[in-house]
């Protein structure tokens, strides 16, 4: 089949959008970032200062938080979604703030989300929803489920409130014709998620993918669920839609498995993730009848193989049933060079208060240190493109 001609070493595209002083500001954090033991230094310094209450908010905002997040709150991010969306990038607003536990703070996160789906139908460039299952309920309030453990009667009341608030979200959601995307959690608690959000697929998916569930590819079982969820779809007459990522939880799977004595759901290898990856692509792009895909990727060969997919099977570059999408702050070269061709694409834009937002940037920080080539490979496009102005 006829390839896609490289594009991803275009820096002039990727970094359009920064200053030169923003170009030197993220070259600096990927350069920290890419040395291990000052990466868990400031780990442990910054959760010791916030926890201490020091007054490290201002220095946080202006390095790590800016970079790797739109803002405090929804109308703080607006400015850095209306300049991405000049280059054609969208926006997936991530209220990031993780670890909750009372139904106070669970009712908000959905009163935010759907204050979201608000914004999605007057902003175009932000075309999507997301949240996340833990954001709208107890993680051992899911693990329990999962495990098919009876529910105590408060606990079904609780259970209850949590499916209340998934519905709530997914019917707004579909009203507006917003598609919201539903993010994966660890494994011993996704199986509550997954039942839960083919539920609201059933319900909401009836015309057309609204709900969006995650599957995470570096489990080895994802590739069979999916195509079990395919056939109970095809037999219920509704759609389906997923984010396929390749994992945000391996140390704490694998780790976990270990210490409890049971196979870790996770492949064995970072080549059968990505061959995991990529047949999950292939397998939806086969039967985008039914179902429509988020490719949520920083790997540029899998980018590549959903272009060659979508060209291979002559669609356009456009086409509303696949987005590609990036986490803002990382893989400009990917976004908004695909971009700048006409494919759909959208970054995750975190927000939340600084303090509340800190789970989501210290793990942001320690994948970028342990994913293989993430970081060198961001400084030497900031390197490229740093050297290119020097030329003009």
């Amino acid at each position: 089949m006829q390839k896609n001609t490289p594009i991803f070493d275009n820096t002039e595209i990727a970094f359009a959008l920064k200053s030169d002083s923003e170009l030197e500001r993220a070259y600096f954090l990927f350069k920290m970032i890419s040395i291990e033991p000052l990466v868990k230094i400031g780990t442990a310094a910054t959760n010791f200062a916030l926890k201490a209450h020091l007054p490290i908010e201002g220095l946080i905002r202006s390095t790590v938080f800016d970079h790797f997040c739109g803002g405090v709150n929804e109308e703080d991010c607006l400015p850095v979604i209306n300049k991405m969306y000049e280059k054609g990038v969208s926006s997936v607003l991530d209220f990031s703030v993780e670890a909750k536990e009372s139904e106070k703070e669970f009712d908000y996160a959905r009163d935010v989300t759907l204050k979201i789906i608000e914004f999605c139908k007057e902003i175009k460039a932000i075309p999507i929803a997301v949240f996340k299952p833990s954001g709208f309920g107890r993680f051992k309030l899911y693990e329990k489920v999962s495990k098919g453990e009876t529910l105590s009667e408060k606990e079904q009341i609780e259970w209850e409130k949590v499916v209340e608030r998934f519905h709530v979200v997914c019917k707004k959601a579909k009203e507006n014709n917003i598609a919201v995307l539903i993010d994966a959690e660890e494994s011993w608690i996704q199986d509550a998620a997954d039942a839960l959000i083919t539920q609201m697929m059933k319900k909401y998916n009836t015309e057309k993918p609204i709900v969006f569930n995650t599957l995470q590819m570096y489990r080895h079982d994802r590739l069979a669920f999916l195509k079990n969820e395919h056939k109970k779809a095809k037999e219920g007459g509704y759609f389906l839609g997923y984010k396929l990522v390749r994992g945000a939880y391996m140390e704490k799977e694998n780790d976990r498995a270990e210490e409890m004595g049971y196979e870790s759901p996770i492949c064995k290898s970072k080549a059968a993730t990505d061959e995991n990856f990529n047949t999950g692509l292939n397998y939806i792009l086969d039967h985008l009848e039914g179902m429509s895909v988020f490719a949520g990727t920083h790997n540029e060969t899998s980018s590549y193989l959903l272009m060659d997919l979508m060209m291979e099977k002559g669609l356009k570059n456009n086409d509303s049933r696949v987005w590609f999408g990036q986490l803002y702050g990382m893989s400009d070269h990917i976004s908004f060079n695909l971009a700048s061709k006409g494919y759909n694409v959208a970054k995750y834009v975190p927000f939340g208060p600084v303090k509340d937002v800190m789970p989501y940037l210290i793990r942001r920080a320690e994948e970028n240190t342990s994913v293989a080539g993430q970081t060198g490979r961001e400084l030497a496009l900031l390197t490229k493109e740093k050297n290119r102005r020097k030329t003009l």
